[in-house]
């Protein structure tokens, strides 16, 4: 059966664990496909950072999903990712398995994230830090593109969370 909701699928965390996206149920979820020797990835983090810091108190969670689908920008094995995030940016949001976002092995919550009609690009991912937001019902509330800054959809996010 189709997932209906975000919360209806499992994904697997860097460590190979299980993981019950329902265990979110009632938040607000930024998902993005990550890459550490991407350009966009110093401002991305800094600013998913910031994001995470201000509202994760308030119901924001960012999962990040490393990506090597692109450029081979996330060569590394899932604990040196992990490393590099906790390390050099200090994120305190989760990193998960590395996934395939796009093509025949595209994972199911990005087969599932993927489901909008997205323009003309049509469903595909373009690149890394493309970023999706899930509201509290586990529905794709909005997808941006990987050059748009986190900070700028700050205002959707308070939206969601009912923080305006």
């Amino acid at each position: 059966m189709a997932a209906q909701s975000i919360y209806d699928l499992t994904v697997k965390d860097a460590k190979g664990n299980d993981v019950d996206l329902s265990m979110y149920k009632g938040k607000v979820l930024m998902i993005v496909n990550v890459a550490s020797k991407c350009g966009l990835t110093n401002s991305n983090y800094t600013e998913l950072n910031q994001l995470y810091q201000k509202y994760k108190d308030q119901g924001l969670e960012i999962l990040a999903f490393p990506c090597n689908q692109f450029g081979e920008q996330e060569p590394g094995t899932n604990d040196q990712i992990v490393d590099f995030v906790c390390t050099r940016f200090k994120s305190e949001f989760p990193v998960f398995d590395k996934v395939e976002v796009n093509g025949d092995n595209s994972s199911p919550l990005y087969k599932f994230l993927k489901s909008g009609k997205w323009g003309i690009f049509s469903d595909n991912i373009q690149w890394n830090f493309t970023k999706f937001l899930v509201d509290k019902d586990g529905k794709v509330a909005d997808r941006y593109y990987p050059t748009t800054s986190p900070l700028s959809i700050e205002h959707n996010v308070k939206k969601l969370l009912g923080v305006l």
